[in-house]
């Protein structure tokens, strides 16, 4: 069979551009971060504030039920699985994928696109979040939600700390004193 000429490098221009875009989609589904806490460790460091950072602190300061500690002690378990675009067993985890296994695992159904996930429940402030609860982060910039996480704990200061499956690290602990999240951070919502 012959090729009309020319219809090949479009061809293989065609793959090339579908590759980066590809790569580009896996970059902005779940952002990246910086490895605050170590492999399956559940105590969390508190992580010093940027200068010029918005206040994304909790007032929480409370007990949390049993549900709820379970669903945190499930996250845990994850703690170090890499990342997989689309992933959602123990073999890898995209950000969305992680949240729907570990709440699934308790009897709750997510919804599987973060994006989709951030009109589930009921949107709350910050101030008032607590572990259990979901973050979202538009890590590309603007206000397109692309990227999720679950509050693990809040320092005594009113740190918030979240797990999550980011690009880099896999299944890490952040904080929202780190700024990359800090800034990438949208809002919070309550599905428990």
């Amino acid at each position: 069979m012959t090729m009309i000429p020319g219809l090949f490098e479009k061809n293989l221009r065609i793959r090339q551009l579908s590759v980066l875009m590809m790569a580009s989609v896996i970059t902005v589904s779940c952002g990246s971060s910086k490895n605050v806490s170590s492999k399956k460790k559940t105590a969390t460091k508190t992580v010093a504030k940027a200068e010029n950072l918005r206040k994304l602190d909790s007032r929480f300061d409370g007990s949390i039920s049993r549900s709820v500690s379970d669903i945190l002690k499930d996250a845990e378990k994850y703690l170090g699985t890499p990342y997989k675009f689309g992933g959602n067993s123990s073999s890898g985890f995209d950000c969305s994928g992680f949240t729907v296994k570990v709440f699934e695992e308790n009897d709750f159904s997510l919804p599987r696109r973060s994006a989709d996930q951030a009109d589930a429940g009921k949107q709350i402030d910050i101030k008032e979040v607590k572990p259990g609860d979901l973050l979202f982060f538009a890590t590309a910039g603007g206000s397109r939600v692309s990227h999720v996480g679950i509050v693990h704990d809040i320092g005594a200061d009113g740190e918030v700390k979240f797990i999550h499956a980011s690009t880099s690290k896999g299944v890490i602990i952040s904080s929202l004193n780190e700024k990359y999240w800090n800034k990438a951070y949208l809002h919070a919502q309550r599905v428990l």
